[in-house]
C-alpha cells in the first residue's frame, strides 16, 4: 500500500508540473491576446474625441478606473500601464513610476520578475498612439492557493483510491494467507502435497511448494535408507571385529601364537571391510546427491581418465594385469569431478579385481556426434545377461563369486553417470568372455 501511495504521489507530482508549465504558457498567450484587444478598443474610443485632448485624458483615466475595479472584484493582482500620445506628445500615463523598458516574456529579467506583454495601436489620421502593457500574472500556480487548487483533485481522490486498493489487496492475499496457515499447522514430518489452488495466480506457487516437498521427501527417504543400509551392512564386519578382539584378549590366544595371529588377521580384515563399506556408502550417497545450480567446470576427460588409471596402476601391476588406454586427442566436457572419479574408480577397480592374473584390460574413449563413449573391457568371468540390470541394485552381488565386495560399486557408477549426463550399459566381451562396460556421455550444445 505504501508503494501504491508512492506511485500515486509521483504521478500527481508529474501531473502538477505539467499543468503548471502548461498553465504558465496559456496565461501568457491569453494575456497577450486580451491586451491587444483592449488596446484596439481604447483607440476606437479615443478616435471619437481626438480633437479634445483633455476629454481624451479623462476618458483614459475613467477606463482605467473601470479596469481596476474589475481586477479588484476578480482578485487579479497584475498591473496594467496605459500610455496615450497625441501628435507625438505624451497625453496620459497610468503608471508613471514604472521604468520605460519592461521585462518581456522569456527574457533574462523575466526570470527574476513578472514578464510584461505590450501592444501598440496607431491612428495616423488623428495622430494618436496607444500603448498598453499588461503584467503577466503566471506565478499564482506556485502560491498556496494555486498548489491547493491544482492538487485538490488528487488529495480528495486519494482516499477513494487507497480504500478500494486496500480491500482488493486484502481479498487477493487471503488465499495466500490460507496456504501459509495450512503449512504452519503441519507437523515437521508431514511433507504431503498441498491441494491444488483454484486461483490461477497461486497455482505456480503451490506447484513449486509441492515440488520442494517431493524433493525433501526423497532426500529424507535417501538419508533413512543410507542409515538403514549402513547399520545393516556394518553389522557383519563389526561383529567380526568384536569376535576377533575378544579372541585376542582371551587366555587361549595368549597361550597359542598361531591362534593369536589368526585372530589379529581376522581383526584387520574386519576393520578393512568396515572401512571399505563406509567409503562405498559415502561415495554412493554423494553420487546420487542432487546437482547444484552452479555450472560444472570444463575438464579434459581424456586426461582425467588417464589420471584415474594411473592411480589404479599399482594394484594392476601387483596382479600382473596390463591396461591399454586409447583416446581422442581432445575431449573436454563439463563434469562433476567427484562423482566422475567415483565412476571411474569403481569401474576400473572392478575390472582389475575380476580379471585373471596376467590378464588385459582395454579402456577406450571415443567421440560421438553429441558426446563421448567410454568403454572398459576385461577378461573376467563376466555377468549373465539376465543379471545386467540386477547388478545395479544396492548390495546385490552375483551368486557364486569368490571376490569380496560391498555390492555398491555398480550402483555408485550408475548414479555417478547420471550425475554427469551419462548412461551406463553392460555387455559381454568381444569373444564372449569377460565384461564390457559402456558409458555414453551426452554433451548438449557441443561437438
Amino acid at each position: 500500500m505504501l508503494g501504491f501511495s508512492g506511485v500515486i504521489a509521483l504521478v500527481a507530482l508529474a501531473g502538477f508540473t505539467y499543468v503548471a508549465f502548461e498553465a504558465k504558457a496559456t496565461q501568457r498567450n491569453r494575456t497577450a491576446s486580451e491586451n491587444a484587444a483592449h488596446t484596439r478598443e481604447l483607440l476606437l474610443h479615443l478616435m471619437e474625441i481626438a480633437d479634445q485632448p483633455e476629454r481624451m485624458r479623462r476618458a483614459a483615466a475613467m477606463l482605467e478606473s473601470v479596469r481596476k475595479e474589475m481586477f479588484r472584484e476578480l482578485d487579479y493582482h497584475s498591473r496594467v500601464r496605459l500610455k496615450v500620445w497625441k501628435d507625438g506628445a505624451l497625453l496620459y500615463n497610468s503608471l508613471p513610476d514604472l521604468p520605460e523598458v519592461l521585462p518581456a516574456p522569456g527574457s533574462a529579467a523575466a526570470r527574476h520578475a513578472n514578464a510584461w506583454v505590450s501592444a501598440v495601436e496607431r491612428d495616423a489620421t488623428h495622430g494618436l498612439v496607444v500603448e498598453r502593457s499588461h503584467e503577466v500574472d503566471d506565478e499564482w500556480m506556485l502560491s498556496f492557493s494555486g498548489v491547493s487548487f491544482l492538487l485538490s483533485s488528487t488529495i480528495f481522490s486519494l482516499p477513494l483510491l487507497l480504500l478500494p486498493a486496500w480491500l482488493i489487496v486484502g481479498i487477493g492475499l487471503r488465499p495466500l494467507r490460507s496456504i501459509a496457515d495450512e503449512i504452519e499447522a503441519r507437523s515437521v514430518s508431514d511433507l504431503t502435497a498441498l491441494p491444488d489452488s483454484d486461483y490461477r495466480e497461486l497455482s505456480p506457487l503451490v506447484m513449486a511448494i509441492n515440488r520442494l516437498m517431493t524433493r525433501l521427501s526423497q532426500r529424507i527417504e535417501r538419508e533413512h535408507e543410507f542409515l538403514t543400509d549402513a547399520a545393516h551392512e556394518l553389522k557383519t564386519p563389526l561383529a567380526a571385529i568384536q569376535i576377533n578382539a575378544h579372541l585376542l584378549l582371551s587366555r587361549s590366544a595368549a597361550e597359542s601364537p598361531e591362534r593369536s595371529a589368526e585372530a589379529g588377521q581376522g581383526l584387520r580384515d574386519g576393520v578393512a571391510r568396515a572401512t571399505h563399506m563406509v567409503h562405498q556408502l559415502l561415495a554412493f550417497e554423494r553420487a546420487r546427491a542432487e546437482p547444484g545450480a552452479e555450472p560444472l567446470p570444463q575438464t579434459d576427460l581424456c586426461g582425467f581418465v588417464r589420471s584415474r588409471l594411473a592411480s589404479a596402476a599399482p594394484l594392476a601391476v601387483q596382479r600382473g594385469i596390463d591396461i591399454e588406454f586409447q583416446s581422442e586427442a581432445s575431449c573436454a566436457m563439463a563434469m562433476h569431478v567427484e562423482s566422475m572419479a567415483a565412476l571411474l574408480d569403481n569401474l576400473i577397480s572392478n575390472a582389475i579385481k575380476y580379471s585373471p592374473e596376467s590378464g588385459k584390460i582395454h579402456v577406450r574413449l571415443a567421440a560421438l556426434e553429441q558426446g563421448y563413449r567410454l568403454t572398459i573391457a576385461d577378461q573376467g568371468p563376466g555377468i549373465a545377461p539376465a543379471l545386467h540390470r540386477k547388478v545395479f541394485e544396492r548390495f546385490y552381488r552375483v551368486p557364486g563369486q569368490e571376490q569380496s565386495g560391498s555390492g555398491l560399486g555398480l550402483a555408485i557408477a550408475e548414479r555417478a553417470a547420471e550425475r554427469n549426463e551419462g548412461t551406463i550399459t553392460l555387455a559381454a566381451g568381444d569373444d564372449g568372455k569377460g565384461l564390457t562396460v559402456t558409458v555414453d556421455f551426452e554433451i548438449r550444445g557441443q561437438i
